[in-house]
């Protein structure tokens, strides 16, 4: 552990103007104040911020961040307030300790819950001051080196938290070296036999091999000198967690895996960076769809380099990374190896892409979880890069489509998208971007998200913003949906509703605006009777059997507006089944889904086993008499002739049988037929019959049958 002495030696070694009086404070303000604090391993609590402080200087960090390190845990633990550590630091520093400081008053959320409310405030707080994720980092990195004196339950949640979301966090700054630990310490606490057996390998490939590092090192060297350029060469084995990671990836062997090795060659300017690739690339065989130019095309984070895969000396497959001494500083140390502090200089987050994405992901998640799911999708950049029209770069994860791109260039964007050219070339809009597609987003005003949009997209972003849009409009519609069940129940008892009546019953409902109790009550969460019994408690219901009657079934006296289902409570939100695709003439079921309304299968359908243990989710239901004028999605799956022509006799048959095609996936192509899977509009099942026995009179129509699965 450092003495007080050191820690000031360490700073001032870097910054000479620090504030050496402030640092020694700070270290005697902790001691005391942790004074009679222990950790899990025994010993005492004020050498954990100290140790955090050290871990700091070893990226330079100024003297403000090195005085929030050691206060850190004041305000948490002890009964320091943010207050008083600005009247005794100073404002930087107080913002700094506020910012890491956990949230109190969640102690009685779920660990989940607690989790996402604490990162959601290290979010807005680094937002601000990108210093407080540097300080989290070691917090945590410090944390993670003592992990083995935790009990065992704990050391698995800590693990995980760490992978999933602090590993991350150090790749997008560019701290690849807190990186590395964090992610070899969490490995081997979640997956011990995995790590263990990587461990082994290594150590018997070292043993077989002895000295075939420096080997490759002295020969890539001289191949340096021999083409007078100054260089140094190092190598070293690739992390046991990047080789488990790339075996999961990759589906390989440990044996599969080509750049188990890797030498890096650091020169002084970028012109030598190619010649020493052009040397490397003209001496040794280079290993296909292994070459990757970080240079020219920099990482999210500021990385450069270029990697590229060769059977290189002693017949070894390698990977050789080539970068200048300054690139490999910033790959070490990332953001802090080039962030200049000065007096009273804001370091602002929000200057950095990634950090604005996770605020617009936050204000538009429903709650903490759903944040948190959408900045882990976020956070994984396993990256693809594409560019616009005018040139601009956008660094987007594998998978990614025009969708994800278009709200990555921004939420308008997004919103209005209703296509993409590729390249110059139309495309659908679930295609996925390949490394280096220019993409040109085609917008319209009267365009809104889509619910099939969730289905493919795979940045959080995208998927925050679709998930926002389609809660308002559903919200919206139930709003519509119970004050026309409010209007006709009070109607109907001759009963004045009014915003004044409902004013004076929100309460009851837990509600904070009147439009709050009209979407509960068109959602099924609470009846228009719940309503007007709270409004007028002394109201004594007299016509029982016609309320009743015109609760169960309201539409009866007006033809325009028919009741689809029989079986429904007014104003419960109907979703039919994406598994069974029931239509009208199916014989039918419904599940009540909390939140959601009720679901529609068939009876018949696979997925109701699910709860055969909750018969009181159940509905016996069944379409309404009335004349059917909506459509439903009828799914079938076609063996159709690979001939030309095929495919336009068999949309033509489709249509004029008066359906519409929705989607058509090829699911296997064969010699002479391809087998597809087709979505289609239809009426109800006579409809979809209709079609079926049409398409099977087509010559070149091998077998068509119905999907319900």
């Amino acid at each position: 552990m450092l003495r007080q002495y050191e820690l000031v030696d360490l700073v001032k070694s870097y910054d000479p103007d620090a504030d050496e009086d402030a640092l020694n404070r700070a270290y005697v303000f902790a001691m005391k104040k942790h004074s009679g604090q222990f950790r899990t391993s025994g010993d005492p609590y004020w050498s954990h911020p100290v140790e955090v402080a050290g871990i700091l200087t070893k990226f330079r960090l100024d003297s403000s961040s090195i005085i929030a390190a050691l206060l850190h845990d004041t305000v948490e633990d002890t009964d320091t307030t943010v207050d008083e550590v600005r009247s005794l630091f100073g404002d930087q520093v107080a913002t700094l300790v506020d910012g890491l400081t956990k949230l109190a008053t969640i102690e009685h959320k779920s660990g989940n819950s607690k989790q996402a409310e604490n990162f959601r405030k290290l979010l807005l707080a680094m937002s601000d001051d990108i210093r407080v994720l540097f300080i989290k980092l070691a917090d945590r990195l410090h944390n993670m080196r003592t992990l083995h004196y935790c009990p065992e339950d704990k050391r698995a949640r800590i693990a995980k938290e760490t992978l999933d979301i602090y590993a991350p966090l150090a790749e997008r700054i560019g701290m690849q070296e807190v990186k590395d630990e964090l992610e070899e310490i969490a490995f081997a606490e979640l997956y011990k036999e995995a790590h263990d057996s990587i461990v082994a390998r290594l150590n018997f490939l070292r043993e077989q091999g002895s000295n075939i590092i420096e080997k490759i090192i002295k020969e890539l060297a001289k191949d340096m000198e021999d083409n007078n350029i100054e260089a140094t060469v190092t190598g070293r084995e690739k992390s046991p967690y990047s080789i488990w990671r790339k075996m999961q990836q990759k589906n390989a062997s440990f044996e599969q895996l080509s750049d188990i090795m890797a030498f890096r060659i650091c020169v002084e300017d970028i012109s030598a960076c190619y010649q020493a690739l052009g040397v490397i690339h003209s001496k040794y065989h280079m290993v296909p769809r292994r070459f990757k130019d970080y240079i020219s095309t920099p990482k999210p984070n500021g990385y450069q380099s270029i990697h590229t895969g060769v059977i290189g000396p002693e017949n070894v497959r390698i990977e050789v990374q080539i970068r200048t001494y300054q690139m490999h500083e910033i790959a070490e140390k990332g953001v802090a190896a080039h962030w200049a502090y000065k007096q009273g200089q804001k370091t602002e987050g929000s200057n950095f892409r990634w950090i604005r994405e996770l605020l617009e992901i936050l204000e538009q998640a429903d709650n903490p979880e759903e944040f948190l799911e959408n900045t882990k999708l976020e956070m994984y950049n396993d990256q693809v890069f594409c560019f616009t029209p005018k040139g601009d770069l956008i660094g987007l994860p594998r998978g990614s489509t025009p969708v994800d791109f278009a709200y990555a260039v921004h939420s308008k964007v997004g919103d209005t998208c209703v296509g993409a050219k590729i390249n110059g070339e139309i495309a659908p809009l679930r295609t996925v971007l390949q490394n280096g597609d220019q993409v040109d987003i085609l917008t319209s005003k009267s365009q809104h998200p889509s619910v099939e949009w969730d289905r493919f997209v795979v940045t959080g972003k995208a998927k925050a913003a679709i998930r926002r849009y389609l809660r308002v409009t559903k919200r919206e519609q139930f709003v519509t949906l119970g004050k026309e069940i409010l209007e006709r129940l009070f109607k109907g008892e001759n009963l004045e509703l009014s915003d004044k009546v409902l004013v004076g019953v929100m309460q009851n409902f837990n509600a904070e605006t009147i439009d709050d109790i009209y979407a509960k009550v068109g959602e099924g969460l609470v009846t228009g009777w719940d309503v007007l019994r709270a409004a007028y408690p002394a109201y004594k219901q007299s016509k029982v059997s016609k309320v009743v009657e015109s609760l169960t079934v309201p539409f009866k006296k007006k033809k325009k507006d028919p009741l689809k289902i029989k079986g429904l409570i007014e104003g419960m939100a109907v979703n039919f089944g994406k598994c069974c695709h029931p239509l009208p003439g199916d014989k039918i079921v419904g599940i009540v889904t909390t939140g959601k309304g009720v679901t529609v299968h068939k009876r018949d359908c696979k997925m109701l086993q699910k709860f055969d243990n909750q018969p009181e989710r159940w509905l016996d239901i069944d379409w309404g008499d009335e004349t059917i004028t909506e459509l439903h999605t009828a799914r079938i799956k076609v063996m159709l002739a690979n001939e030309p022509g095929a495919l336009g006799d068999l949309s033509n048959q489709i249509a004029k049988a008066g359906a519409n095609i929705t989607n058509l996936n090829i699911v296997n192509r064969m010699l002479n037929f391809y087998e597809l899977l087709i979505d289609i509009d239809v009426k109800d099942v006579a409809h979809l019959e209709t079609i079926i026995q049409s398409l099977h009179s087509s010559k070149m129509v091998r077998s068509v049958v119905r999907i319900m699965e």
